[in-house]
């Protein structure tokens, strides 16, 4: 057995693992990323944020979605088939392996393929997948990066066709005619959306009465009615009580007595850490009620010497905040200087029409009391939209009634998530509404919303004067 001494290991070289890798190398430490995968990128890039994504650009792509716009969706559908869309994505992947394995390269990162497993505070072994250890490593700081995976009760019949979970559904060899989703949160949603731009008939069931419960309720009720009009349909207030394959397909009953049918279920109901095996609780560190891993403000466990950081600690379990939390809990391991993770930061959720939003919602501001206007701009007064083929969406800013500073901006449609930077950084510095209404946007592009919410906000408040 092979013994190996460093100042930093990491478990899992997801976005939390790599920039946190990195940044202890930029500090002058030595590090070892352990992965139990032997492909590198965890589930972001294997089965997760960059596959999802990929598929949805080569999707609006092969299905020429946005020219479609132009005949007011009368313009069949173009096929397209299972293997357009692997080729696509296979050419993205394997890109951002060769990147991610040169910036390893490139600082000195060491890379052990095997799973960790804590012997105590200041040791882990590497075992293979015959269980035989690779070696044990001694490091004076860890980080458990290790990710999420999907929440699959034991009850529910997987498969590899008809019955999928999220990373399952990435090497489905066809495109369904109908699919049904159970979940209606952020995968539940992405999914749902591509296969629905794709001609799948699609039917979202969820226990929530509306799509992705954690919107803002006027951008969720936005986005039903523009993924109705490509065809999906959601059913809310619904619970599964058996799921069972019949056939060929699939058939699900619900706690109301009532049954639905597909060729294809995705079960998108939750996700929980990815420690199963890992021995944790051996040195005192143990995964909450919610499935995950508690940590403090610094990314700190229970165990000072171990940090945990990404999907592994539960929300936000987004790819750019876990880079931002690995970045950190490496710098507070090595005494750098440091600050605590933002308060506010963009949430992109890739949809079709996508949407990005950065601070609070209506409902929010209604519960803390704030006096709040809010200015609104829909897509079809923005001349670059018209020109890209009139796509629904808008842009919707809340702001403080006496103080005019920005409380919340939301955006839904075609480069909301690009675009959402704008609002995010003129938040960071406490700007008023009025600062958009002041600058003067580059004509015609999708940041001018900013300038016409701005305007029809401030006017409220004016005329109200």
């Amino acid at each position: 057995m092979e013994e190996l001494f460093v100042d930093f290991v990491v478990i899992g070289s997801g976005p939390a693992g790599q920039k946190a890798a990195i940044q202890a190398a930029k500090l002058g430490k030595s590090v070892i990323i352990v992965e139990k995968d032997h492909v590198l990128g965890g589930a972001s890039l294997n089965s997760g944020t960059i596959p999802s994504k990929s598929l949805r650009e080569a999707i609006l792509d092969l299905t020429d979605f946005y020219e479609r716009s132009f005949y007011a969706q009368d313009k069949p559908i173009r096929a397209v088939s299972i293997n357009d869309l692997n080729y696509r994505l296979k050419k993205v992947l394997e890109e951002q392996r060769k990147i991610l394995l040169r910036q390893f390269e490139k600082n000195k990162i060491k890379i052990v393929y095997g799973k960790a497993r804590f012997q105590d505070k200041q040791h882990v072994v590497v075992l293979d997948e015959h269980q035989k250890v690779i070696c044990r490593i001694t490091a004076d700081f860890f980080l458990i990066a290790s990710g999420s995976k999907p929440r699959n009760p034991i009850h529910v019949p997987f498969d590899d066709h008809v019955i999928l979970d999220s990373t399952r559904l990435l090497d489905i060899d066809h495109v369904p005619k109908t699919l049904l989703v159970l979940g209606g949160g952020i995968i539940g949603s992405e999914y749902a959306s591509f296969f629905a731009a794709l001609g799948t008939e699609v039917t979202v069931v969820d226990k929530k009465d509306h799509l992705l419960p954690l919107l803002d309720r006027e951008i969720g009720q936005h986005l039903q009615k523009a993924l109705a009009v490509i065809g999906l349909q959601f059913i809310g207030n619904k619970e599964p009580d058996e799921i069972k394959k019949v056939g060929d397909h699939v058939e699900v009953r619900f706690k109301d007595g009532s049954k639905l049918q597909a060729e294809v279920l995705l079960y998108a109901l939750g996700r929980e850490a990815n420690v199963q095996d890992m021995q944790i609780e051996k040195i005192g560190v143990v995964i909450d009620q919610t499935g995950y891993i508690p940590v403090n403000a610094l990314f700190q466990t229970v165990v000072p010497n171990i940090y945990a950081a990404g999907d592994v600690i539960g929300m936000p379990a987004l790819a750019s905040t876990s880079m931002e939390q690995g970045r950190l809990a490496a710098r507070h391991a090595f005494g750098a200087k440091t600050h605590h993770f933002p308060t506010f930061y963009p949430i992109g959720i890739y949809t079709i029409p996508e949407i990005s939003s950065c601070g609070y919602t209506e409902n929010q501001l209604q519960e803390l009391g704030f006096r709040y206007e809010v200015g609104r701009a829909y897509y079809y007064e923005i001349a670059r939209n018209q020109i890209a083929g009139n796509d629904p969406g808008m842009f919707k800013i809340l702001f403080h009634t006496d103080t005019l500073e920005i409380l919340g901006i939301h955006i839904i449609g075609r480069a909301a998530t690009e675009v959402i930077h704008i609002g995010q950084v003129a938040m960071s510095f406490n700007a008023r509404i009025d600062y958009f209404i002041d600058q003067v946007f580059n004509y015609p592009t999708y940041a001018e919303g900013y300038r016409i919410a701005a305007l029809n906000g401030f006017n409220k408040i004016k005329h109200r004067k």
